[in-house]
C-alpha cells in the first residue's frame, strides 16, 4: 500500500447476489454519507444491467488502472472490467461464473498489495457454487492468507463497542471444539494484538479470552477445555507481555458494562462471536481480515440470494465496510510515519 493510493477495490461477489446493489446503492450515497473513492472489479454490463433493473442513474467508467478511480469517482461509478461468462439472473447462481468470482478477487487483492489500490473489499460469495467449481478454501479469510503468502490471517468482526475474533469458523461445532488449540489461540491472540496497535491505535490493549463451557466449565465439572487449552494459552499470552483476562463464561461478557473492560473478545467458535455482535448491531457489523500485508473489509453478511434484483438490500454494513477500511488505511499510514520517525 503506497501513500497516493485512495481509492478502494470492491470485489463482484456472487453475481446473482446483492453486491452489485450494494455497491451501486453506496456511490449514489456517496456525498451524504461521505464516503471514500472505490471502484468495482466487475462485469461493467452485470452492474449495467442491475442499475437499468432498478431504475438507479448510476453512469459506469471503464478503467484500465485502478489509478484512474479516484479522478472519475466523483461523476461515475469506475469499473475495472472482468467478464462473466455465465446467466446473471438474480437469485440463481451459475457455476460457470465461478473463475469470474475468484478473478474479482485476486485482482482486487493484487492492487491491494501492490499499493494501486488503498485497500480491498470484498462482496459476499456464494460458497457451495464456489465448492462445487473446485474452489479449496472454506472462505476469502483463508484464501486471502493464500494468495498474500502468509501462514495464517484471523477474522475480526466489529461494529461499535464491540470486536470478536472466532478462533474457529466456517466449520461445524463438533468439529470446532474437536480443532480448538492452545497454540492457535496464542497465535490468533498475538494478531489481534498487533492489529489493535496498528490498524485501530490502541497502544496497549486488553484481550478478553470467552470460555468454551457453561460457567466457564465450572471447575473442570463441565468440561475441561478451560484448563487444559484455554488457560495455558491466556498463560502463555501473558508471558509475552499481552494484557489478557479470562476465560469468562460466554454469558455474562458481552453485555454492555462487561464490554468496556476489553478492547477484543476472543472466541472459541463462529456462532459464540457472531451473536453477540449481531444482536448488538445486526446491519452495520464489518469483517476484518487480520495479518494480511494490505487491509480488506467485507459486510458481514451473505448474498441474500432471496432478495437480490429487488432494490431492498440494506447497505448500510458495505457502507460501514467502506468506512473502516478507509480509517486502517490512515491508522497504518499513521503507525509508519511513526515508526519512521523513531529509526531516524
Amino acid at each position: 500500500m503506497t501513500d497516493g493510493a485512495d481509492a478502494i477495490a470492491v470485489t463482484m461477489g456472487e453475481p446473482a447476489g446483492i453486491g452489485g446493489e450494494l455497491t451501486l446503492s453506496a456511490w449514489r450515497n456517496r456525498i451524504d454519507r461521505n464516503l471514500p473513492p472505490f471502484f468495482a472489479v466487475d462485469s461493467p454490463d452485470r452492474l449495467a444491467r442491475v442499475a437499468e433493473r432498478l431504475d438507479w442513474d448510476v453512469p459506469l467508467t471503464i478503467i484500465e488502472a485502478p489509478e484512474e478511480a479516484s479522478g472519475c469517482f466523483a461523476a461515475s461509478l469506475p469499473v475495472l472490467p472482468i467478464d462473466v461468462p455465465g446467466s446473471m439472473t438474480p437469485g440463481q447462481p451459475d457455476p460457470a461464473n465461478a473463475s469470474s468470482v475468484v478473478a474479482s478477487i485476486r485482482k482486487a487483492t493484487e492492487c491491494a498489495m501492490t499499493g494501486s489500490a488503498a485497500a480491498a473489499l470484498t462482496n459476499p460469495i456464494h460458497k457451495k457454487t464456489l465448492y462445487d467449481a473446485g474452489f479449496q478454501h472454506p472462505g476469502h479469510t483463508e484464501f486471502l492468507a493464500e494468495i498474500a503468502g502468509i501462514d495464517r490471517s484471523v477474522m475480526m468482526l466489529l461494529c461499535p463497542g464491540l470486536r470478536v475474533v472466532p478462533i474457529t469458523s466456517h466449520i461445524s461445532l463438533s468439529q470446532a471444539i474437536e480443532a480448538l488449540k492452545t497454540d492457535d489461540i496464542v497465535a490468533a491472540a498475538l494478531i489481534t494484538v498487533q492489529a489493535l496497535r496498528r490498524d485501530f491505535g490502541i497502544e496497549n490493549p486488553h484481550i478478553m479470552m470467552a470460555a468454551l463451557n457453561p460457567h466457564g466449565g465450572e471447575d473442570g465439572t463441565m468440561g475441561r477445555e478451560e484448563q487444559d487449552i484455554i488457560g495455558p494459552a491466556i498463560d502463555a499470552l501473558k508471558q509475552q507481555g499481552v494484557s489478557v483476562s479470562g476465560p469468562a463464561p460466554a454469558d455474562t461478557m458481552f453485555h454492555e458494562r462487561a464490554r468496556e473492560g476489553y478492547d477484543a473478545a476472543i472466541c472459541m467458535y463462529h456462532d459464540q462471536a457472531l451473536i453477540p455482535l449481531k444482536t448488538i448491531d445486526f446491519y452495520s457489523g464489518v469483517n476484518v481480515t487480520l495479518g494480511l500485508p494490505f487491509v480488506r473489509t467485507s459486510p458481514d453478511h451473505g448474498t441474500a440470494l432471496e432478495i437480490a434484483g429487488m432494490g431492498v438490500a440494506d447497505d448500510r454494513s458495505f457502507v460501514a465496510s467502506l468506512t473502516v477500511a478507509a480509517d486502517i488505511v490512515r491508522q497504518r499510514r499513521r503507525y509508519r510515519t511513526r515508526d519512521d520517525k523513531a529509526l531516524a
